[in-house]
């Protein structure tokens, strides 16, 4: 056959298929995102149809959003994404023979009328109940760590200049700027129950009270908690706290001391895999919108799914049974 010559693939008459990882990943979450629940959340200040042109529906834009957030599309990037992409469309249920994918501005909208009411919390919230409903329990054990999340440091922008609400930090022997994301999570589940955003020139341990919910019995934490006895008492006053003990300047840490830090190194690592979710799987490692408002309701949306795709293979068990 020449080059000139075309069969029918592409057509839906394909000879040869193969089930992708990107459309295995599609249709597990498909199945595990509660859409009716967050649709709920969002309905109420949704566009209605009126003598307009009638909005898209829902929960395709819901859909188009969380494909943002799992391939780190942009708004153009995503429009684009499902021209390109037959497995994508068919997660959001577009024809192309019927209608055209939404454009960026609609994307855009949506995103913004999100932000506007303050809905990544909403969302957030609402999968961590549809979570307790599936026996997905919070425990009395916290971890919590912060990541950076780099920003742009240039200053070539209409702005001429860098994000005024991001900052720098020194991280061992290197300059970060950006933001750092903070968070709590739960010691059995490795689920991500608290969640604050704060310049990147902010203490680590300056956002534990925001992490912790209260009926803990146990608290962990790297070496840039320790010291926060008071802040522990008056957020958990049950928990014990077993953040890392660091060696001072002029006494190093005994060899119990080095062997316990070891100890809860092991229950302190679990915070790693929600975070790498976050930044290695949803490839959530720059900022994508100038400001930290805009930053912190992505984030916030991201650990919402972050915690669906960690037990998406337990909740497929449950629909199973």
């Amino acid at each position: 056959m020449t080059r000139s010559q075309r069969t029918l693939a592409g057509t839906g008459f394909e000879k040869y298929t193969k089930v992708t990882r990107r459309a295995q990943f599609l249709a597990e979450m498909d199945r595990v995102v509660p859409w009716r629940e967050l649709g709920a959340r969002i309905e109420p200040v949704y566009p209605k149809a009126g003598n307009g042109r009638p909005p898209v529906g829902l929960e395709r834009m819901l859909r188009m959003y969380f494909l943002q957030h799992w391939f780190n599309l942009s708004d153009p990037a995503v429009e684009e994404a499902l021209y390109d992409s037959p497995t994508m469309r068919a997660f959001v249920g577009i024809d192309l023979g019927r209608e055209p994918v939404p454009d960026e501005t609609t994307v855009c909208k949506f995103r913004h009328l999100l932000e506007e009411h303050g809905l990544g919390r909403v969302l957030f919230d609402a999968v961590a109940r549809h979570l307790r409903a599936q026996g997905l329990t919070v425990s009395t054990g916290t971890i919590v760590d912060a990541t950076i999340i780099a920003a742009p440091a240039s200053t070539k922008n209409a702005a001429g200049t860098r994000d005024p609400e991001m900052h720098q930090t020194k991280k061992g022997q290197q300059w970060y700027f950006g933001m750092k994301g903070h968070f709590g999570v739960d010691s059995q589940s490795k689920l991500i129950h608290s969640v604050e955003v704060t310049p990147a020139n902010v203490h680590d341990s300056q956002a534990l009270p925001w992490l912790l919910h209260g009926r803990e019995r146990r608290v962990w934490g790297d070496s840039a908690y320790t010291g926060q006895a008071a802040v522990l008492h008056a957020c958990a006053p049950y928990a014990q706290d077993f953040t890392q003990r660091k060696a001072g300047r002029q006494q190093a840490l005994s060899r119990a001391e080095r062997a316990t830090n070891r100890q809860k190194s092991r229950v302190r690592a679990k915070v790693e895999h929600p975070i790498g979710v976050i930044k290695r799987v949803f490839g959530f490692t720059k900022v994508c919108y100038r400001g930290l408002v805009k930053n912190t309701h992505r984030l916030v949306v991201a650990c919402a799914l972050a915690n669906l795709f960690m037990v998406r293979k337990h909740l497929l068990r449950l629909q199973e049974a």
